[in-house]
């Protein structure tokens, strides 16, 4: 299926590694003039030859510097997907009021940063796509990583309200909003631990039982990074065009609810 993408240019932040770079190679297969990003040059560099990258964007986006550096580079972009981000496994007790600010700026403002820089050019233009990279946290958030749950709440809050303010203009704002998605180390984290829990020696075993004990969901496993590429790609085509202020879940079932 051809998703016409071909003629767009599209920046995923944070597309380095993991997800994002999953997004990247996606929309590069799919026709479009990625732009890749990341803080480390060497490591970016990297995979936008691997994805056929013209060019490269290197800042950190938690500043406003870092942000201009990256816009500069980038361009005209047609499609920006706000990927880039940071968690870690604090709870409570630890979460300093520090360390929330902190989390914001760089899981939140960090995004807010590239749409002031961008999304006025899209509206110039008539046509354009942000999608937020959300998650079931931001919902149904648990008792650890308080601060990361509340960011990914704020992502979907602004993606909805920033669609509202883009009503007739051509550009759509939406969120795909991934389960746990099974990257390398979080296959190598459940392989280590897995004897400890009981989960079985073989990995179809490990994966399932993982699954049920962290994130039950219809399907049984943890989500793949190309899954939650094909839903950016599909929200960045025309064949969205009727879909704003929307969320996509790509979470095998994890997020229990009709909404």
């Amino acid at each position: 299926m051809d998703l016409q993408l071909t003629g767009r240019r599209a920046l995923v932040t944070g597309s380095s590694s993991g997800l994002g770079e999953a997004i990247a190679l996606l929309l590069a297969q799919e026709g479009a003039d990625v732009v890749v990003h990341g803080r480390d040059e060497a490591r970016t560099r990297a995979v936008a030859e691997k994805v056929g990258a013209k060019a490269v964007a290197v800042g950190d986006l938690a500043t406003d510097e870092g942000a201009d550096a990256v816009a500069a580079a980038a361009g005209e972009v047609d499609i920006l997907v706000n990927n880039a981000g940071a968690y870690d496994h604090l709870g409570w007790a630890d979460s300093t009021p520090e360390v929330w600010l902190r989390t914001y700026d760089v899981n939140v403002v960090s995004g807010v940063r590239m749409i002031h820089r961008f999304v006025p050019g899209m509206r110039a233009r008539g046509w354009g796509r942000v999608i937020q990279i959300g998650g079931g946290l931001g919902g149904q958030p648990m008792a650890m990583q308080p601060h990361y749950n509340a960011t990914l709440a704020a992502r979907h809050n602004l993606a909805v309200s920033l669609a509202r303010d883009l009503k007739g203009t051509g550009v759509t704002s939406n969120v795909v909003s991934p389960g746990a998605i099974l990257v390398d180390s979080v296959q190598r984290l459940l392989t280590e631990i897995a004897p400890e829990r009981g989960w079985g020696a073989e990995w179809a075993e490990i994966e399932h039982n993982a699954a049920e004990d962290f994130v039950p969901n219809d399907i049984g496993r943890f989500g793949r990074p190309e899954e939650i590429a094909g839903a950016v790609a599909y929200l960045a085509g025309p064949y969205a065009d009727y879909i704003s202020g929307a969320t996509l879940r790509v979470d095998g079932g994890t997020i229990r609810s009709v909404q």
